[in-house]
Order: structure tokens, then sequence, then C-alpha cells
């Protein structure tokens, strides 16, 4: 999981990159919008890697170097894996509160969307469902509906760009992306890169909403004018489209920048490129290997497989396979009464139905040790097998066990 989320902020934070320094300032507002959505729904698809380019299965077996497992008489390592599991349960307690916390604003979000339509009037004007408002606010628009002060608008204050201008957040449906920003942003709420991405998906919708607004009317000074009236007004919804979203030097001088239609193809297939090359990187599988690094087990001549997609699980996770190893272990009596300590290499074979297999020992402390390791290894129950391409395959474990005499 750790793994995942470490590749998904960094695709991410790419993409975003590339946007900001390569696309942001193009008049290119309909690839950009396809382009920041792509590049969520890739950051998060990518390091699943669904699909590979790796054409066959490793016939090397992965090895896994666990940690040391210390045993003593006083099981004290019992009490570190213990602290390890409140930790856990904090960490996913934590991510539970936010996630709780983050829908049940969502879900009110909507809610006050669907009290303020069944409690206040709706008109249907050209095709458009008009939701008048008692209270003073700028035009917004959410889903299907435009709201509108219903003052305002009956006294003819509203102008028709700004009808316009919701209109066409409605038609270009952008209600649907900020649904989606905001979907993720409740699952992943601990990335803060989600927030750069919806405050840009939500600038661009902007341009969108303005470059519509300036070809039907035709007069982009007025409009100008006309959101610069707006500009201070700091009354927004956070699920709607409204005008008044983010009225910079930019976005104004978005409106009268020229396109070019050799630089936007130019930009359009840099940007097809990089997103085939990245593809490519994350998803391949790669069988980059190496020798283990610990000089007790160099002339094994042994290797690490490094992109095993799902490594075995012991039932109920490491920790119990540690908890399990220290219950089961009996430390000989030549340890305990000569207080010897000795470290010892396991070495066994997860298979692809989950038992162990070639149970074996690389460096045995003594006393009785190693054997000892092997009976308690076999007594272990069968893993949940490691998978690569969706397929069961074997992968190694290295378990140093270091036995101390109680203290």
């Amino acid at each position: 999981m750790i793994l995942y989320l470490l590749k998904s902020g960094i695709l991410l934070l790419v993409f975003y990159a590339v946007y900001k320094l390569w696309l942001e300032n193009e008049k290119m507002f309909h690839f950009n919008r396809a382009y920041l959505l792509a590049s969520l729904v890739f950051s998060f698809v990518i390091p699943l890697q669904i699909f590979s380019f790796q054409s066959a299965l490793s016939n090397k077996i992965g090895l896994v170097e666990l940690s040391e497992l210390v045993i003593q008489k006083n099981n004290k390592n019992l009490e570190t894996i213990s602290l390890n599991d409140f930790l856990l349960i904090l960490i996913i307690v934590v991510y539970s509160l936010g996630v709780l916390l983050l829908t049940t604003r969502f879900i009110f979000g909507l809610y006050s969307f669907y009290k303020t339509i069944k409690t206040n009037e709706v008109q249907f004007i050209k095709g458009e469902k008009i939701v008048l408002i008692d209270e003073p606010i700028l035009p917004h628009s959410f889903w299907k509906s435009i709201f509108i002060h219903k003052n305002a608008f009956e006294d003819g204050k509203i102008p028709s760009e700004l009808i316009a201008h919701e209109k066409a957040h409605l038609k270009q449906k952008h209600t649907l992306d900020i649904l989606f920003i905001e979907v993720l942003q409740i699952v992943f709420w601990f990335n803060p890169l989600l927030v750069f991405y919806k405050k840009a998906i939500k600038l661009n919708h902007e341009f969108l909403a303005d470059d519509a607004v300036n070809k039907q009317f035709g007069s982009v000074k007025s409009y100008q004018n006309l959101l610069l009236d707006f500009a201070s007004n700091k009354n927004t919804i956070a699920l709607a489209s409204n005008i008044n979203y983010l009225i910079t030097k930019k976005r104004l001088l978005m409106m009268t920048k020229k396109e070019s239609p050799i630089k936007i193809v130019l930009k359009v297939f840099t940007v097809g490129v990089f997103y085939t090359l990245l593809l490519f990187v994350f998803s391949t599988k790669a069988i980059a290997q190496k020798t283990a690094n610990k000089a007790d087990v160099k002339e094994k001549d042994l290797y690490v497989l490094e992109d095993v997609e799902k490594l075995p699980e012991f039932p109920g996770g490491m920790n119990e396979f540690y908890k399990f190893i220290g219950k089961n272990f009996k430390t000989p009596l030549e340890v305990g009464k000569n207080k010897i300590e000795g470290k010892t290499y396991m070495q066994f074979i997860i298979e692809k139905d989950g038992s162990l297999s070639n149970i074996i020992t690389l460096k045995d402390a003594g006393y009785g040790i190693g054997d000892e390791a092997i009976r308690v290894l076999k007594l272990s129950p069968k893993w949940i097998a490691a998978t690569q391409q969706g397929k069961a395959v074997r992968v190694m474990y290295s378990l140093p066990i270091l036995v101390q005499p109680e203290k």
C-alpha cells in the first residue's frame, strides 16, 4: 500500500508540474480539462499495474528479507509488536475519521442543494432550470440548475452574460468534474496535491465558461468589466460553479490570448509522448534483481525480485507471524543455562498454494537453535500466496532470529 501511494503521489506531482509549466497558459481549455481529469485517473490506476508490458513471468524466485526477530524469555519482542499493532490501529482510526468527516460534509453539501431547490421557486426559461433564491447571492450553477437572487432577477438586474456563463457550466457538465475530485479527496484526503488539482480544474472551468460567453456576445472588454464588479464578492459555494471564482489577472488575460494552432499541436503531441512514456515506465513489471546484501548469506548467491505484485500474507498479517514464532519457539536448555546469545539465519519458500517448503538454516548459532526454528516454521499455517500479473508465484523469505537469554 505504501509503495502504491508513493507511486501515485509521484505521478500526481509530475502530471501537475507538466500542466503548470506547459499547458495552463495556453488557450486549449478543452484539452486541459481532459488532461487534468486523465492525470487523476492515470495517477491512481497506473500504479495498480492492471496493464503490464512484461511478456512473461520471471523464473527467479523473489527473496524477501524480513526484519530481525528477537526471542527472549521475557517476551519483550511481543510487547514491541503490540505497540506496532496499536500504531496501525491508530492510523486506521485517524484515516477513517477523516473519511467520515469529509463524507458528511459532502452529503450535507448535496442535501443543501436539494433542499434549496425544494424550498424555493423554480422556473424554466429557454429550457434552463432557474432556482430563484430569496437571499442575495451571486449566480451559480450545480448539476442541472442555475441559482439566482430572486429580486435581482425579477428587477432585470442580472446581466445576460452571467446567465450565459452559468449555462456554459451546465452544458459542459462541469459539475461531474467537481464531484469526481470531491470523491477523490474523500478517499485520499491526506494527499495535499488533490487541493491543487481541484483549484486547477475549477479555474479551467471558468476559462471554458468565459470563452463560451465571449463567443456568444463578442464583447470581451464589457464582459471583463462585468467580472471585475463581482471580484470582491467572496460568497462562494464549494460544490457549485461560481461566476466570481478566482477573478485574477490571468483569467482576464486568457480572454484576449490568441491561439496558435501549431503550438497547440506541438504541445498535445509532446504530452501524448510523455503520457506514453510514464505509462510504460510505471506499468512495466521490472525484473531488476540484485544480490542479497547480508554478508552472512552472500555465498548463497540469492537474488531479490523487486517488483512482486503482491507479497505473501500470513493469516492476520506479519505481526501475527512474529507472534506465532515467538509463541511456539522453545529456547533450548543449553542457551538459557549458559546465557548464550546467537543469531540464526533461516530461509524458506512460500509456495503457490501458500505452504512453506525448502526450510533450511543458512547460518546456525548452534545449541539446537536452527533445528528449533525449522520445527516451528513447519508448524506454520498456509499463507496467502504471492501474485504477479494475477498469477500465484513462489517467494523466498530470509528470517534472522536472534535468541537472547533472559535478562
